[in-house]
């Protein structure tokens, strides 16, 4: 039996879209998912590594829906250490889908929640967005020799802060916590038209990546996973 490919999400829908023939899908928020994915190698083994979900837009201008293919992602924890995605794999999502950005993708311990840290971090790192998960796939792939690739849909743009209700319906596995983000807006009702503007740009988000996960199976399906594993 062939090994498949590892999928890495953070978020438990976004897990959902992932999963499908010839990946196994380890989703893990990142204080616990470096063991989990370490598990889940040494289990079946890997042919190789793929982060796939949501990001926080960086870019201002970019808008949720967006696809960004990394070029490098940027361990911002480990002082911007960077790790170079598998050329050939990232290259052939991008052919696939020409009008995903190509770029940094920054490894945070935390979202990015105010526009004005998100332009910080953008003037730090230069990359077009963040997620909790690429640095630490990065990091694993590098320690198997496997190769490794993300593809993320920008979910909040760079110019919105995220309400206090969004974040209050975050529960630490990533699921969502309906009960809070009542109780956050019935301490503040105004934040209702913010709420609902983060509630459109994932409708967004997930659309993408529900057209886009096919797109990203396909262009690693076996014959070409076998030939970049070698890379």
């Amino acid at each position: 039996m062939s090994q498949p490919i590892v999928v890495v999400t953070g978020m438990p829908f976004e897990a959902r879209i992932a999963r499908g023939d010839g990946v196994h899908v380890v989703c893990a928020q990142n204080r616990t998912l470096a063991e989990e994915l370490e598990a889940a190698i040494a289990r079946q083994g890997a042919r190789g590594l793929v982060s796939f979900g949501t990001a926080g837009g960086l870019i201002p201008g970019v808008k949720a829906g967006q696809w960004v293919i990394a070029h490098k992602v940027l361990d911002m924890p480990a002082r911007g250490r960077e790790y170079v995605a598998s050329i050939a794999w990232a290259d052939a999502l991008h052919r696939a889908m020409p009008r995903a950005l190509r770029a940094d993708m920054a490894g945070v311990t935390a979202p990015v929640v105010s526009a004005q840290d998100k332009a910080a971090l953008f003037r730090e790192s230069g990359a077009a967005a963040a997620d909790m998960e690429s640095h630490i796939v990065a990091r694993v792939a590098q320690a198997h020799g496997l190769p490794f690739v993300v593809a993320r849909v920008v979910i909040d743009p760079a110019e919105r802060s995220l309400p206090p209700a969004a974040l209050a319906g975050m529960r630490s596995d990533g699921s969502t916590d309906m009960p809070g983000v009542l109780r956050s807006l019935a301490g503040n009702p105004f934040q209702l038209p913010a709420l609902l503007r983060v509630g459109q740009d994932a409708a967004r988000a997930k659309k993408a990546m529900t057209q886009g996960r096919q797109i990203v199976a396909l262009r690693l399906g076996d014959g070409f996973g076998a030939a970049a594993a070698g890379i």
